[in-house]
């Protein structure tokens, strides 16, 4: 990136800052950016329309298209091998999911190489910013020992700075005899191993599968990685409604994933809640498994903080697009499409505790999606069409 470059010719640009529909701060001013690196962050220096836009050293013309922040997609589990198709194609003429399935995928990424899985990330994660996303929080859980678990967070740092330790995914296999050992072995050496390379803490906190674990259990993890100085997270009501939502607002977790069945006394605690933890909504998983769709308009009619994301994984929901999302969140979730861009933005965000992502206001990173189209509206008027692409600046 040049020391400054002026983008202009955005037809529509959504910066964020809290103003107008669901916050997004549409500007239709013939609004332009300058963008400068600071301290090695490409950075927005300035935003207004294109007449008053300071002198800058280079200058990328969008010729008409739609800007918005980067997506920020703040769940996938990027660190694996294997296929799991078969399974998806099972759930599709009525096997229920249950969580088992994480073994199969397990066994294929302990067998793959180092080589290998650097690979398949950074594919990945390329596949990501070629439809918009800029900002990917990436899980462990899928090598479920303590080698294992150290090799896929330190992956998953090469690529991201938002890595979570989620050795409490499931049991496996060979421990189910003997849960007690692998949850010492989870919240003793594996965390010790694993929390210099991550920055949250994940357990999949589901009394509805054999595989997954109690209310107290998650909590022992925790408040494990919590000692360990890691924040936290929460896979929770997923399968059924359960202690997940009240735990994740009980310990202040940042957020709590999935939030597919929900009581009232759920939804008031995350109202509650919501300056802390976010109910983030994965409609990927509920396309994947047949599920029902979480009722997000009522969420946020109840004052709960929202977030999307794709959930990106192997088993039940194999797509890197935060775009299909969003049109998910918009046809099956109550959202507008305004709403829906929100969540994927700052709504993810907040869900990472982050500031400086999410939004297009001065001195937030400039991470830029260009929409191959007049206005955001789009990614869901247009499901499917590959419309969203994050900002290459140094090519334009």
């Amino acid at each position: 990136m040049s020391a400054s470059t002026l983008v202009t010719g955005i037809g529509e640009l959504v910066t964020g800052d809290g103003s107008g529909e669901a916050g997004l701060g549409v500007r239709h001013d013939d609004a332009a950016l300058v963008l400068e690196e600071r301290e090695g962050v490409p950075t927005v220096a300035w935003v207004g329309p294109a007449a008053a836009a300071p002198p800058a050293d280079a200058r990328v013309d969008v010729e008409g298209r739609a800007v918005v922040p980067g997506f920020v997609d703040s769940h996938s589990h990027l660190v694996f091998d294997g296929d799991r198709s078969g399974e998806f194609a099972a759930r599709m003429t009525g096997t229920p999911y249950d969580g088992g399935g994480i073994a199969t995928t397990m066994d294929a990424t302990r067998a793959a190489s180092d080589a290998r899985l650097r690979d398949l990330v950074v594919g990945r994660v390329a596949e990501m910013r070629a439809q918009g996303t800029t900002t990917v929080e990436i899980k462990s859980g899928y090598g479920l020992d303590v080698e294992q678990e150290v090799r896929a967070v330190r992956l998953a740092a090469e690529v991201t700075d938002e890595v979570t330790f989620l050795g409490a995914h499931v049991v496996p296999p060979s421990m189910r005899d003997d849960r007690e050992a692998y949850l010492d072995l989870v919240t003793g050496e594996m965390l010790t191993a694993c929390a210099p390379y991550a920055r949250w803490v994940d357990v999949f906190c589901e009394p509805h599968s054999p595989h997954a674990f109690t209310e107290e259990e998650s909590r022992r993890v925790l408040l494990a990685g919590r000692e360990a100085g890691l924040e936290l997270r929460v896979h929770g009501n997923q399968l059924g409604h359960g202690p997940g939502v009240q735990l994740a607002v009980e310990l202040g977790a940042a957020s709590v994933d999935h939030c597919t069945y929900l009581c009232d006394a759920d939804v008031e605690a995350l109202a509650g809640a919501s300056a802390t933890t976010v109910a983030t909504l994965l409609p990927g998983v509920e396309f994947s498994t047949r599920s029902p769709y979480p009722d997000a308009g009522t969420l946020l009619d109840a004052g709960v903080s929202i977030a999307l994301a794709t959930d990106c994984n192997p088993g039940t929901c194999a797509t890197s697009s935060m775009p299909f999302v969003i049109a998910l969140a918009v046809r099956e979730m109550g959202l507008s499409p305004a709403q829906a861009l929100a969540a994927a933005t700052v709504g993810g965000a907040k869900a990472l505790r982050r500031t400086d992502v999410g939004t297009l206001t001065v001195g937030s990173r400039a991470d830029l999606t260009v929409i191959d189209a007049p206005s955001y509206t789009h990614l869901a008027y247009r499901p499917g069409v590959p419309l969203a692409r994050a900002l290459n600046l140094s090519s334009g």
